[in-house]
């Protein structure tokens, strides 16, 4: 059979190549239940034979005019499902973050102009009525799970035989490549939600030009845990490798229980982004601060080589015979919490520190970062199992068929057929970005060996000072991040005398210094007013300012008592800073800083 041309291919590739008797999973009742490759299909068929009889239609397959079906809800089976259902008919799905306020879930509804929509919960059933009347083209709301006055989603299921298999065989033979897949909108670090018209070539294009990646590490047959939001283009995209290369898909319950997950799943693989990985290696270090003795100075010495690590360069034969022992004794363990059979992890939507990079590298977990965007389907660059085509500290190398080149201004312009078609109703922004089909990203970067593309700044990001000297904040946050006490960072400084930053501490590493310190931990307000700590933060920035230029350097800081979160509205669903909201929220804190 041919390589797929269209996503809901995928599907039909596994079942007449490799059909899987766990094509997905999810926790039920405590145990993991099974879809398999067969009973996926017809939950799918029956599933477009209900919403062609509630009327969903591509009508004349215009983007505008087609159907639109929304879902709002975690990672589960149901999920691609409903995805596939709607694609076979020629409707337009348009998924939402759970985390959605209502003010933007009325936005996209009505300007998706919705007519059906699946929600996860009662939770999300609530928010969803609490505005049915302000949506005038929502006609149906159904749930996942079993919720009170709601309609279950599997109520929507009717018999696909006969006729009905012959009327959705006859609507996916019509839809082409070129044919509008899904609409995506894009929350991004300001102003109001654009939706990114991805078409079915753009998406698949990017799973059969991505595809070498997960072929090097030999994935077919194997297990993947998922639980980046499959509302990301990311998870979504791999997720129709996954499917592609038959691999099962086995859903998380969730953030909390991923440690738990990946010991009953073995997966070979998952996607993750840096702030979750940032989690894992602190709560290793948080348990090694525990270990005395020899136990102590063995973890200490393999982590000093681990974070040596150099993936281009030969480290030497005394070198490796150590790694290899460390190996055994020490990320043999690390290995184990991630289920002792990770071959790779996936990551991408925003820097990985290098050291990170370093010692999972090291110890035998390859942290793959790449790069793209929404409007690029998402994967332009990533970095490959063999060490030729990987560099630490960058994004790795092109995949087939995307083009790279960078602007005067150091912009970043990409040209494939996974650019978008547009945003959605909204030429005007189109035009801003699409230029002689280039696409603009509004990221800064560089190839390094004309090879490996290094991104080094947002372009809306970069700052200058009132002396009129530019600052890029990326850098010196992400290196400053590095240090045990800094969990988040935002630099501050447009217009002003001076750079200047909002720190949001590691508390837990701050409790293990008070206590070993004989300080009182009294709190998060009150601990970040006391002078020790703030001189413990201020040695810090000061030793990591070596890195910069005088302009670059941090000159004064306020330390902040709450991390920065999605739900508390600091953060974009892909963890990004929305400096904005954040510059509004503690202006107090950012006049203390420049007064």
């Amino acid at each position: 059979m041919q390589k797929p041309t269209r996503l809901f291919d995928c599907l039909e590739y596994q079942l007449k190549h490799a059909p899987l008797p766990d094509m997905f999973a999810a926790k039920e009742g405590g145990q993991w239940k099974q879809y398999s490759s067969k009973e996926v299909n017809n939950t799918i068929n029956q599933l477009a034979a209900g919403l062609l009889q509630l009327g969903v239609s591509p009508n004349d397959m215009s983007a505008e005019n087609r159907d639109k079906i929304s879902i709002v809800s975690k990672n589960r089976p149901e999920w691609l499902m409903i995805d596939l259902a709607a694609q076979k008919i020629g409707a337009v799905l348009v998924p939402i973050y759970p985390t959605i306020n209502v003010n933007e879930l009325q936005f996209i509804l009505n300007d998706s102009q919705a007519k059906v929509i699946f929600v996860n919960d009662e939770e999300l059933f609530l928010k969803v009525k609490s505005i049915k009347d302000l949506v005038p083209s929502l006609q149906h709301i159904f749930t996942l799970e079993h919720v009170t006055n709601a309609t279950y989603w599997r109520d929507c299921l009717k018999p696909a035989s006969g006729e009905t298999l012959a009327t959705i065989e006859q609507l996916s033979n019509k839809i082409t490549p070129s044919d509008l897949a899904t609409i995506i909108y894009t929350s991004g670090t300001t102003g109001t939600p654009k939706g990114v018209m991805l078409s079915h070539n753009n998406i698949i294009s990017n799973v059969c030009d991505s595809n070498c990646v997960f072929e090097e590490i030999g994935v077919e047959g194997k297990r993947a845990l998922s639980f980046l939001p499959l509302n990301h283009v990311f998870e979504r995209m791999v997720s129709y490798i996954y499917i592609y290369n038959s691999v099962s898909i086995y859903y998380a319950e969730n953030m909390d229980k991923i440690g738990d997950n990946l010991k009953e799943v073995k997966p070979l693989i998952f996607t993750t982004v840096p702030r979750l990985l940032e989690k894992v290696y602190e709560r290793i270090m948080a348990k090694a601060a525990t270990l005395t003795g020899v136990k102590k100075q063995m973890f200490n010495w393999a982590l000093g080589l681990g974070l040596k690590y150099d993936v281009n360069k030969k480290m030497g034969i005394w070198y490796d015979l150590q790694l290899s022992i460390a190996n055994k004794l020490i990320f043999s363990k690390w290995r184990d919490a991630l289920g002792a059979n990770v071959k790779a992890i996936a990551t991408g939507s925003a820097a990985c520190q290098v050291k990170l990079l370093r010692v999972f590298t090291a110890a035998r977990v390859p942290v793959l970062e790449g790069y793209g965007l929404t409007e690029t389907s998402p994967v332009i660059t990533v970095n490959r199992m063999n060490p030729k085509n990987r560099m630490f500290g960058t994004v790795g190398t092109l995949i087939d068929n995307v083009e790279v080149k960078i602007a005067e201004d150091g912009e970043i312009l990409c040209k494939g057929p996974n650019v978008m078609m547009g945003y959605y109703k909204r030429p005007d922004l189109t035009a801003e970005v699409l230029k002689d089909g280039w696409f603009h990203t509004g990221d800064i970067g560089v190839m390094i060996d004309n090879k490996f593309l290094k991104i080094t700044d947002r372009k809306k990001e970069i700052f200058k000072t009132s002396g009129g000297k530019y600052v890029a904040p990326q850098p010196i946050e992400n290196k400053m991040k590095e240090s045990k006490w800094i969990e988040q960072m935002m630099v501050t400084g447009a217009g002003e005398k001076y750079t200047g930053a909002l720190i949001v501490p590691a508390f837990n590493a701050l409790k293990e210094w008070c206590a070993q310190h004989g300080v009182d931990f009294n709190g998060n307000e009150k601990i970040i007013k006391n002078e020790k700590i703030i001189s413990l933060i201020k040695d810090t920035v000061e030793r990591y300012n070596q890195n910069f230029n005088q302009v670059e350097q941090i000159k004064k800081f306020e330390l902040l008592p709450h991390e920065w979160s999605v739900e508390g509205g600091e953060l974009t669903p892909t963890l990004k800073l929305k400096r904005k909201v954040i510059m509004e929220k503690y202006k107090d804190a950012i006049e203390r800083i420049y007064t």
